[in-house]
């Protein structure tokens, strides 16, 4: 029992296991890859241009309304009550979906999802909380991989049932409800980490001098008792020092300020970091919307109601693939700094192709194929930008940075969906989307290309210069020759 609170307590292992094992589970979900035609067939009775222009924009902007206090209150809470609220929700999602009628009702839904959404900013974050730094790569693989392994088994499942068994998409939703349960059932496993690194976070994890650590505890500690003076004044009562300490207290409220705001500017003061967080926000925000109008697209290429689905089939092995990419980037040895910005810009003008011929296609299975290349691609690069970003900063500036740039990506996707989607603007059709998304891509990876070659050149240049800047600092030592030794001793 000894060793096994200590592995509890102190060891990487286990919380890894058990996130991962959440993780896992939750995204084992039999009937994601069947919402479309779920919503559009008799159980939903909803119209294809309802859903594209009406209903999944909400998801969007509802995403975007909660994303920031979800982000505070992750921290303040201290991530696991967050992840277990994810694991809540995900279930009320199968909920609705199963048993709630009505547009209403789906309305509703896309502003429960985006809760969900909102709160994996906590699931990076919890375990860069518990772990050693040194482990960040390996875990960030693990974690990675067990999601994409679990929405492997879960798409595999579903598609296996509907092909085979000829199941009902109702009961694919059921099925989903009860895995969603398990989840939210290990989610309640997990550690609680000691405290947030915003709200009475560590000091120590910004690297501020204890000089600086004194000055800010006590002008916070000034400034809450001058509020304290202000808000008794006339009630005659004083208040204890340990009033002023306490964990919803004005002086932690300003410490975590100024703690936001120094975790701010070290986040972004290296200009490597900037470019990663870049290509993060803008890769993510281009990957949401092809992620969450795919299946409309597919419906649209082949429609469900005269065609056989294969949505569960190729969404299986877009997981497997990306989930074998997550799992090698973590024993993969390459300088980054040298190569990782040229890397972002092949592989997302690989992405851009992807997109094309999605949006160029009529054929279904090709359609299917470049959504394979697509997202295969995209998953290896956002595992190698998460872990690079979070093995340069501390764990209270990873996930502020985090939180940043899926605020960032969020805001840029909002836009896409405002102008591209919305029905009160463009409301285009889903073929015109695709191919604006395709040349979205295509400019990140005209960008990164440029910044990646510069880079690499760059690098393979100054070597020489150094070298040749030392050959013209050496000082030229005279050697006498031997004719003038020669001549020098006859003298």
């Amino acid at each position: 029992m000894g060793s096994w609170a200590k592995l509890k307590s102190t060891d990487w292992v286990f919380p890894t296991a058990v996130l991962s094992l959440y993780g896992f589970f939750a995204n084992c979900r039999p009937a994601e890859p069947f919402l479309t035609p779920y919503l559009i067939g008799p159980y939903k009775n909803i119209s294809e241009e309802v859903v594209t222009n009406y209903l999944f924009p909400i998801w969007t902007y509802s995403y975007l309304a909660v994303l920031f206090p979800v982000f505070l209150l992750t921290d303040f809470l201290r991530y696991k009550p967050v992840i277990m609220v994810q694991g809540l929700f995900l279930v009320t999602n199968y909920v609705l979906l199963c048993f709630a009628p009505g547009l209403t009702a789906m309305t509703f839904l896309q502003f429960n999802y985006a809760v969900v959404t909102s709160t994996e900013v906590a699931y990076f974050s919890y375990i860069y909380s518990v772990i050693p730094p040194e482990r960040y790569q390996r875990a960030t693989g693990y974690l990675r991989s067990a999601m994409l392994t679990g929405s492997t088994l879960g798409a595999t499942i579903g598609q296996m049932l509907v092909s085979l068994a000829g199941l009902d998409y109702f009961y694919l939703n059921a099925i989903s409800l009860g895995i969603l349960s398990i989840a939210f059932l290990i989610s309640i496993w997990l550690p609680m980490p000691q405290q947030g690194m915003f709200f009475r976070g560590e000091k120590a994890a910004l690297g501020l001098s204890a000089k600086d650590q004194v000055e800010e505890e006590v002008s916070a500690v000034e400034e809450a008792q001058d509020a304290e003076v202000e808000d008794g004044a006339g009630s005659g009562r004083t208040q204890g020092a340990g009033d002023s300490t306490g964990w919803c207290s004005l002086h932690h409220v300003v410490y975590a300020g100024r703690l936001l705001l120094s975790s701010f500017r070290e986040s972004y003061s290296s200009r490597k970091l900037v470019y990663w967080s870049l290509w993060w926000a803008l890769a993510m925000a281009g990957y949401g919307q092809v992620f969450n109008y795919i299946q409309l697209m597919w419906d649209h290429i082949e429609p469900s109601s005269t065609s056989s689905v294969y949505n569960g089939g190729v969404e299986a092995i877009c997981a497997v693939v990306g989930a074998a990419s997550a799992f090698c980037v973590g024993h993969v040895k390459v300088t980054w700094d040298v190569w990782g910005e040229l890397s972002l810009g092949v592989f997302s003008a690989v992405g851009a192709g992807a997109v094309f011929l999605i949006g160029l296609t009529s054929n279904i299975w090709a359609s299917y194929a470049g959504y394979v290349i697509f997202k295969a691609s995209y998953m290896l690069l956002i595992t190698i930008t998460t872990f690079q970003i979070a093995s340069n900063l501390s764990m209270a500036c990873y996930a502020l940075t985090f939180g940043v740039n899926t605020f960032v990506a969020l805001l840029l996707q909002t836009i896409l969906t405002a102008i591209v989607v919305d029905e009160t603007a463009l409301g285009l059709d889903i073929i015109t989307q695709f191919i604006i998304y395709g040349s979205y891509y295509a400019a990140i990876s005209v960008l990164f290309l440029i910044r990646g070659m510069y880079t690499a050149c760059a690098h393979h240049c100054q070597p020489k210069q150094a070298m040749d800047q030392e050959q013209k600092e050496e000082p030229k030592v005279e050697v006498p020759s031997s004719d003038r030794f020669c001549s020098d001793h006859r003298q």
